[in-house]
């Protein structure tokens, strides 16, 4: 192994130049080359990579977003384009590829390594924390705290003005952000796409509270559709006398400066990434599993991602509502 290069793909999440910033410099102490390319695999479609410095990372940790910027490529799901682009590698002498990002990236990753490409090592970003294989991604605790910040923030105005307000969180396929964000917000109803709550039972559960409530906060995961929240409250408009307001977080939830726990675990697992291809380990993923970081394999593309595999957190928002 001497010459490594490293990529962003999908999604961006905070924690991801942490990872980056670690992947370079740990290189660099191992003195491997390593090198880059802007805008994930299509920077690899375009031939377009560049060495990367000790110094290029200077003053990156504690920025969102990714200084590699990221893309999502439909180009490198054709065997064609992979080919092309395992040809350049080869050329330039990639030994190891280094991944960030979610299931689609790890993907294309597989994809290029069966087919004769570089080693590779994904690190698991996405605020979603929905990769299975691990039980953290990189982003996912800034997003939660992006989320409750909101939410803290409309709990006083909820209170002020004696409205009730459903607040839409990420959380394409899983319930992770939006669980952790409506415990620790105190919201009274929780709404995620593995439990989901016909919305006749919510407004009767809403209609007969255990005690009267001058506010209250619903959480809606957007469920791979973004403003079903807009949806939801025009039915309990109709079905329940109360004046609502809805507040869609968006994207606001990607970006921002990372929490600690992301910089430190981003700045773990690239580190790991590169120990790891340098022991020739290969075709996995950083991971986080019973609080210990350790490899676990590319996940199955065919497999359905991680999510909340029980209701006790659920029933935990609905007991302390009460």
């Amino acid at each position: 192994m001497k010459k490594i290069l490293l990529l962003t793909s999908g999604g961006d999440a905070p924690g991801m130049n942490a990872a980056i910033r670690a992947v370079v410099r740990s290189s660099h102490y191992h003195k491997l080359e390593i090198f880059a390319c802007h805008n994930g695999y299509q920077g690899l479609v375009d031939h377009d990579i560049f060495p990367m410095q000790p110094s290029d990372v200077t003053g990156c940790i504690q920025y969102g977003g990714t200084i590699l910027r990221s893309s999502r490529c439909r180009a490198f799901y054709e065997k064609e384009t992979r080919q092309k682009v395992k040809e350049f590698l080869a050329n330039k002498g990639i030994d190891g590829l280094v991944i960030i990002g979610g299931d689609g990236s790890f993907r294309g990753a597989a994809l290029l390594e069966s087919e004769g490409g570089p080693k590779c090592i994904g690190i698991p970003a996405t605020i979603d924390n929905d990769i299975r294989g691990t039980e953290y991604t990189l982003g996912f605790d800034t997003a939660r705290n992006t989320a409750l910040a909101a939410i803290d923030k409309i709990r006083d105005t909820a209170h002020s003005s004696n409205r009730y307000f459903i607040v839409e969180v990420m959380g394409r396929r899983a319930g992770f952000l939006a669980v952790d964000a409506g415990i620790a917000g105190g919201a009274e109803y929780i709404i995620t796409p593995e439990f989901p709550v016909s919305i006749e039972k919510l407004a009767k559960q809403i209609n007969a509270p255990k005690r009267e409530k001058k506010s209250l906060i619903i959480i809606v995961a957007e469920a791979g559709k973004p403003g079903i929240s807009l949806e939801i409250v025009k039915k309990l408009r109709d079905l329940t006398p109360f004046e609502y307001r809805v507040c869609v977080l968006g994207h606001t939830q990607r970006g921002g400066s990372p929490t600690v726990m992301d910089r430190e675990i981003g700045s773990r697992m690239g580190n790991l990434a590169v120990n790891s291809l340098l022991d020739g380990k290969t075709n996995a993923i950083t991971a986080m599993q019973k609080g210990r970081l350790t490899l676990a394999p590319f996940p199955d593309p065919d497999a359905p991602c991680r999510q909340l595999e029980t209701s006790d957190l659920l029933n935990l928002s609905e007991v302390l509502a009460t």
